[in-house]
């Protein structure tokens, strides 16, 4: 592992990982919770948008990190690096180095599938808790939601979409606004975006994404596409939360199946919000992770 780069904030690193090294940042040394290891989505979207959690360092350390091919790490020009099992093993190679033997997990998006994938294969050991927000595991039923969204998007956005998809022209400026018009609505409903996620947008890792998923949020073209773990939920025993927004591209049905698979896990909809709830509701949001966390870190009531 490298040195620490002070340029880039407290806490801030480069960590050696499979096919390259990626960027890490930790809020909060010293306070007095577990660790909080946040898994940002995209695929390929880096960490920046999710800084609002920073926060929830007053409680706990709160460690971020861009994953490999995005954001200010290695964006190696490999695409055979750009699998689940990859990032799997980069997140193992991140907890290694950081020297995390107990922590909570958050997955956002594509990282709530990276975090159920890693607790499935690498094994529950020193993770006390697991927040899933806007998830996604099942690429199929995620598609088939988004298509739900689509037959309710006005008739030109529809046709732009059906039109892009039959040419395979992915970059005309009809689908270019149509999709906007969708993310609008169904990934973020501010206006205009978050500074941070915004950010996070132009610091994007384009190829990831096209590789592990498409051209776009509700076509699935990447390896991600027979992506499938919820017969697989069951497995998993440790405290865990789902979160979403009533608008949300993973929506408040597919959510609550998700919930009702994993053994106690509970879950929290947040009204008038979208993917990104925890930056359109930011209060509620933190408020419920918060109170999550300190309840998965006490263990179960009545334990001595």
């Amino acid at each position: 592992m490298s040195a620490m780069f002070p340029s880039q904030g407290e806490g801030a690193m480069f960590v050696d990982v499979p096919g390259g090294r990626v960027y890490c940042r930790t809020v909060g040394h010293g306070a007095p919770g577990l660790p909080l290891l946040v898994l940002h989505g995209g695929p390929g979207v880096p960490h920046d948008y999710l800084e609002p959690l920073e926060a929830l360092a007053d409680e706990r350390p709160v460690v971020f990190y861009d994953q490999l091919g995005c954001g200010l790490s290695d964006r190696p020009d490999d695409p055979a690096l750009f699998t689940v099992s990859r990032f799997v093993a980069e997140l193992d190679a991140v907890r290694r180095a950081l020297k995390l033997s107990r922590l909570h997990l958050l997955g956002q998006s594509w990282g709530t599938m990276l975090a159920v994938d890693y607790l499935l294969e690498k094994g529950q050991a020193g993770v006390a808790g697991l927040v899933l927000s806007g998830p996604c595991l099942s690429a199929r039923q995620f598609a088939a939601d988004q298509r739900e969204h689509l037959a309710q998007m006005p008739e030109d956005v529809r046709l732009a979409i059906a039109a892009a998809e039959a040419t395979a022209d992915f970059a005309s400026p009809a689908y270019e606004a149509a999709v906007t018009a969708f993310y609008a609505r169904h990934v973020c409903r501010l206006d205009p975006w978050p500074e941070c996620l915004t950010r996070a947008i132009e610091k994007m890792g384009h190829p990831v994404y096209a590789r592990m998923w498409g051209p776009s949020e509700f076509t699935v073209t990447g390896c991600l596409a027979g992506y499938d773990r919820t017969g697989d939920l069951g497995g998993l025993r440790l405290p865990a939360l789902f979160t979403c927004g009533r608008f949300d591209e993973a929506t408040p049905a597919t959510t609550a199946l998700y919930r009702s698979l994993l053994p106690g896990a509970r879950l929290r909809v947040f009204e008038d919000a979208s993917h990104e709830h925890h930056l359109e509701r930011p209060g509620d949001y933190l408020e419920t992770v918060a109170a999550f966390l300190r309840q998965a870190e006490a263990g179960p009531p009545g334990r001595p």
